[in-house]
């Protein structure tokens, strides 16, 4: 069979999102051998062809997972306010790891990397009010992250 699965889902650009983090908050030593943190939201942006507004202060953050062989289990909850004042909860849950154990270092200090030396990918979900918003109660989305130093920058895709 060559080509195109006739199913293939589509995907188009939604929205980003430009997070600033707080300092990380690590549960350790940890017990089963993987750490948990509290990693908080700052502040940030959303912008975008769909949707544009803020990252509500302080509304929310990470507690990620840090596993042993380096994979770090992302369940990130927050809120975020629309230019015309609505307020969207967001969950994302997702992974992120480091293609190479020098990568992975360079991420634990908090130095900048490629893009293309790690995945970071997430799967969000979103309570939206009745209104202009409420598409995003009723579509599936796929994020494709960057790590930058104190910071994600999260691209959000609709699949249609």
């Amino acid at each position: 069979m060559s080509g195109q699965h006739p199913f293939t889902p589509g995907l188009s650009h939604a929205f980003t999102i430009s997070i600033v983090l707080s300092k990380p908050y690590w549960v350790k030593p940890a017990v089963r051998g993987d750490m948990r943190a509290a990693i908080y939201a700052a502040e940030g942006v959303v912008e975008g062809p769909r949707l544009n507004g803020r990252v509500v202060p302080m509304s929310g953050g990470d507690f990620p997972l840090s596993r042993p062989n380096g994979v770090i289990d992302f369940d990130a909850r927050y809120l975020l306010e629309a230019d015309d004042g609505a307020i969207i909860y967001l969950e994302n849950r997702g992974y992120r790891w480091a293609r190479s154990p020098e990568i992975a270092e360079k991420m634990r200090r908090n130095e900048p990397v490629e893009f293309g030396d790690y995945y970071m990918r997430v799967t969000p979900r979103f309570d939206a009010p009745a209104g202009p918003h409420e598409w995003l109660s009723q579509h599936v989305f796929v994020g494709v992250a960057e790590k930058t130093p104190g910071a994600n920058r999260i691209h959000y895709f609709v699949v249609e």
